[in-house]
Parts: structure tokens; sequence; C-alpha cells
């Protein structure tokens, strides 16, 4: 059994937890991921390493109550413990040899892309951080991201946090001001990763996006986490999650993220009505 540590809101839908697990905090790199099961009759869901520390042997983990499983996760209380707790799993990011590097993320996704700015940043890269979100409620790490990053944006849809705008518009302003990257690590919401791909691809600037389809097994197993990256299929649990951006096939990996939305928002309601029994 794992035992959480530590549990804390960081916004009204996201939750940090740090779980009790040293054999995975031993091992565990930025850009690596577990898979959980909060109880044994639980599903397997995958969520991204956010820190580390194998002194204590702990993992944190961050996550959004969206489905029946997050909801069932975020009961539960400092002291209780999760049944299952596999990892890492994937491959880490890639950070040897760069000098200079943009990391964006967005909304829950700037979970996964603050351990990788942080290891950046402690390894002597030059890292410029840019976090986007929808409002100031929803904000994130701000601090963490502050403390790793050689220059921080923060932007924000209606203007209440940072700059007023998109991840998009401040990583095109640094670059037309003369900035010049070794490599852009986009991580966050799928449209908002098609788009910021795009745009370096205008500046031939190599671009590495995380990415987080359905997964199942996580080991390669299953197939449900395919995703099309220059033409040839690829598994994002053993081949990535991290893959070069400007050949993933972005519009395929939104339409199939999209399939269950309808069944994951019924589970979540009909988990929250139990609860209100």
């Amino acid at each position: 059994m794992f035992r959480i540590v530590t549990k804390k809101s960081l916004n009204p839908t996201v939750t940090l937890m740090e779980i009790e697990a040293p054999a995975v905090a031993k091992k565990a790199q930025p850009g690596q991921f577990i898979i959980l099961r909060v109880d044994d009759a639980g599903e397997r869901i995958p969520l991204t390493v956010a820190d580390y520390d194998r002194v204590r042997g702990t993992v944190t983990i961050i996550f959004q109550i969206v489905g029946a499983t997050t909801e069932k996760l975020n009961r539960l209380s400092e002291g209780d413990s999760l049944h299952d707790f596999v990892g890492p799993l994937g491959r880490p990011t890639e950070t040897e040899g760069k000098k200079k590097v943009a990391v964006v993320g967005g909304g829950v996704g700037c979970a996964i892309a603050y351990p990788v700015a942080k290891k950046f940043f402690e390894q002597g890269t030059e890292v410029h951080s840019i976090i986007g979100f929808r409002s100031s409620d929803l904000v994130i790490l701000e601090d963490e991201f502050r403390a790793a990053s050689n220059k921080l944006v923060v932007m924000s849809d209606d203007g209440s946090a940072g700059k007023k705008g998109l991840v998009t518009d401040a990583l095109k302003e640094l670059i037309e001001s003369g900035e010049k990257y070794d490599e852009v690590i986009t991580i966050g919401p799928l449209i908002m990763m098609k788009f910021v791909c795009e745009l370096t691809k205008k500046y031939g600037i190599k671009t590495v996006a995380s990415m987080n389809p359905i997964m199942i097994d996580g080991t390669g197993m299953c197939g449900g986490c395919r995703l099309t990256v220059g033409g040839k299929t690829k598994f994002a649990c053993v081949d990535g999650p991290e893959f070069d951006g400007h050949e993933i096939d972005f519009d395929e990996a939104m339409a199939r993220a999209s399939m269950y939305k309808g069944f994951e928002r019924h589970r979540h309601e009909e988990t929250c009505n139990l609860y209100k029994i």
C-alpha cells in the first residue's frame, strides 16, 4: 500500500498529493509517469511524476478532478493509502546539451512542465518558462516556476493573471525579440500544443510535446495510447510520452481524446452521487 503523506488543493479542481513510494522515487525522472489504482476494484489511470524526493522516498502527483477515479482519489486524506502505484514508466525528458530552452505549460499541464523546467534549471540551462491559464483562480505552481526559471511569463485568457492572451502570443514575442532557443518543450491541452508546434515550425525551432492519450496498461500491450508521429504508429507509454511536436498528428490525437468524454462525465456524476447518499 502507498500512503498519502501530503494532500493540498492547488485550485478548485486540481489537487497535489505526495505519495510514499520509495522504489518509484529512487528511479523517477522528469517526463516520466506512474499508473495508480485507488482500490482493488479501481481503474488504472496514468499521472505524470510532478516531483520526487529520493531521501524521503516520496513521489508527488498533481491531478485534475474530471472523472470517477480522480473524484475517488480526491476523497482520500493524508494517512490513507492507494492500492497500486506503479512506475516510473515512459522515457525521461532528454535535457543534456541544451543551453537555452523555453518551457510552455498550459493549465494542469504545468504540473508536468514544472519538473522539466526544474531539471533544466538545475543543470545550468537557461530556462524561459511560459505558463497559461483561463483565469487567476486556476493558476498553479507560479512560485515554483519562478524559482526554476531565468525568465517567467504568466498568461491568462481574461487578463486576471499576468498578461492577457495565449501562451503562443508570449512565445512569439520572445522569439521575435531575438531570443534563440535550442528547444521548446510544450505540455498542456492538445489544442494548445498544436498551435505552439505550428508556431515554432515557422521559426525552425525544435519542439517536443508531451502526450497523455488514453492509456490502460502502460507497457505497450493494449495499444490504447497509440499516436501517429511522422506517419508511423507510436505508443505514448513506451515510445514517449514526449515526441517531436512537428511530426505529431494532433487532429487525430484530439479526436481520439474526445471519444470517451461523455462516458467520463457520466461516471463522474455517478460517483459524486454515491458520496452524497
